[in-house]
């Protein structure tokens, strides 16, 4: 299947219907837990899959992501990382964070005497949505009170005596049923009760959706895990429950990748064992 197929979605059923899909996010130019990530989906027999951005950022491998993620993807989201190759000066990221994003920007950005495949790539990056809604569910990159920037954790939905905050109830005001997001790269459940539930805690890393009340779910990481766990999380969605699925990979053979490269810190390389 070619990248510019597969990129207008048409290996979905027919009308677009489903029975099962993948949901990604954050992948990270990490083509390895990407690649473990495909494999896994493979054997569940899923119907489509999308993805909530950020398909740039911290990784050795930018190009192979985003010509894969266009290859495999129903749709895919905007992530600040994505929407970030497109700014003079990358607003709001740490410095390690700004190096990774102006090593991907020079790898993917087209110039004059680019091929046409990759000046398509820039263009379809460009154009990508910030959030999309399906009847009742919602996809957003971060959060549906700021699509970009918001960070979903956990910590906003610790009960101090005075029940939710504001923001979380703002957040819950602007979805019909179900929101997923990503971002945090910390994967958990927040129910209608503003109770925060992480994927361990689940009976088979499973929560089955309340059909009368609203849940935000944060999907996790594909490329950079921060819950202390460093395989790969993505989730399963088949329009009543979701499972969570942790994916182990090379992680050593991505960090050497990410060593051998001088405009992407040894830390980003660090981390990923350590998931955090």
């Amino acid at each position: 299947m070619s990248e510019q197929t597969s990129s207008n979605g048409s290996h979905a059923q027919t009308n677009g219907q489903w029975r099962l899909r993948a949901i990604i996010s954050d992948i990270h130019g990490n083509y390895e837990a990407l690649a473990a990530v495909l494999d896994d989906i493979k054997k569940q027999n899923v119907d489509q899959i999308v993805c909530l951005g950020d398909v740039l950022g911290y990784g050795p491998d930018p190009v192979l992501s985003l010509k894969t993620i266009r290859q495999v993807c129903y749709w895919c989201l905007c992530g600040n990382h994505d929407a970030a190759a497109f700014m003079s000066q990358a607003v709001g990221f740490n410095e390690a964070a700004q190096k990774a994003i102006n090593f991907h920007r020079n790898l993917v950005r087209p110039t004059f005497f680019s091929l046409p495949g990759k000046v398509a790539r820039w263009r379809w990056l460009e154009n990508l949505p910030a959030q999309r809604i399906e009847g009742r569910v919602m996809y957003v990159h971060a959060s549906p009170s700021d699509p970009l920037m918001d960070y979903v954790l956990e910590e906003d939905f610790q009960d101090m005596g005075f029940g939710p905050s504001e923001k979380v109830l703002d957040r819950f005001d602007r979805f019909e049923w179900v929101c997923f997001v990503g971002h945090s790269h910390r994967p958990g459940v927040a129910t209608h009760e503003y109770k925060w539930i992480k994927p361990l805690a689940l009976d088979n890393m499973t929560y089955e959706l309340p059909p009368d009340k609203k849940t935000l779910v944060n999907i996790g990481a594909v490329g950079q895990p921060r819950d202390h766990n460093p395989d790969a999380c993505y989730v399963l969605f088949d329009g009543k429950s979701v499972r969570y699925r942790r994916v182990p990979y090379d992680i050593a053979s991505v960090q050497a990748k990410i060593r051998a490269i001088p405009d992407l810190e040894p830390r980003l390389a660090d981390r990923l064992a350590r998931g955090a």
